[in-house]
């Protein structure tokens, strides 16, 4: 006990409090406008792991649910909604725009969702229409994939920004610490070491900054990437039934 004691005793301990009063004012600054930028990145990562979680499951649940379905108009017909998952604004924005499509040629939209009506007499959509169509749901893909990555820029930001920052700030505290100690005349460590340790908390404050948020963004990243892939895939496969159900055969 008495031998570990005297090891703690020698052992240098960094002062986090003292370090920031003995930083220079511009380093304060930068400590306090990275701490001010980690609160914001944990906050985007906290909220965004809660959004893409409950997406992801909520995207499986319809997927499911749309699987399980003969008709690809079905759950639409029913009016069953699927908050949170982007294949619902999907699948309503190309449900409506089939509606709109088979209205011009006299037929009701709502029968869209009437089961075996569409074997002979719905099936009236050309190529283009389904073209149409297409693009459609390929624009609201787009959109989602938008709404998706939305404040993941400020995590990229603070990923690459907060070790630069801090850097910034211990080279300008040590530019700061020699030039008081040529004023001072003494090149005593004594002299310098609180500026140094002031001007070196920077860096340790970007790296706590950098290092979280450089994790949660590639585990943001990764999960967008799972989402997005499954609203391309459900794109097609939308666009695929569609095809089947109402196309005109050339």
């Amino acid at each position: 006990m008495e031998l570990f004691d005297s090891l703690m005793l020698t052992m240098p301990i960094a002062d986090v409090s003292s370090a920031f009063w003995d930083s220079t004012l511009p380093g304060k600054a930068i400590v306090i406008l990275l701490f001010i930028g980690s609160a914001m990145a944990w906050t985007i990562m906290y909220t965004k792991g809660v959004q893409l979680r409950y997406a992801s499951r909520m995207t499986d649940v319809f997927l499911e649910s749309f699987r399980s379905e003969r008709m690809p108009t079905a759950l639409f017909t029913k009016r069953e909604e699927y908050t949170g998952t982007p294949l619902n604004t999907i699948y309503k924005a190309g449900c409506t725009a089939l509606g709109g499509e088979l209205q011009a040629h006299g037929i009701d939209p709502e029968d869209l969702l009437m089961g075996d009506m569409t074997s002979e007499m719905h099936r009236r959509l050309t190529l283009n229409q389904l073209e149409t169509l297409r693009a459609v749901v390929d624009r609201n893909v787009a959109d989602e994939a938008l709404n998706l990555e939305d404040q993941m820029g400020l995590l990229a930001t603070a990923v690459s920004a907060a070790p630069f920052l801090g850097l910034l700030g211990t080279v300008w505290g040590v530019m700061d610490a020699f030039s008081g100690m040529a004023q001072s005349g003494s090149a005593a460590l004594s002299a310098v070491a609180p500026g140094i340790s002031g001007a070196l908390l920077t860096t340790i404050v970007g790296l706590i900054v950098a290092l979280p948020s450089m994790i949660g963004y590639n585990l943001l990243t990764a999960r967008i990437r799972r989402i997005s892939v499954q609203m391309d895939n459900f794109a097609q496969e939308f666009i695929s039934e569609i095809q089947n159900s109402y196309v005109i055969e050339a």
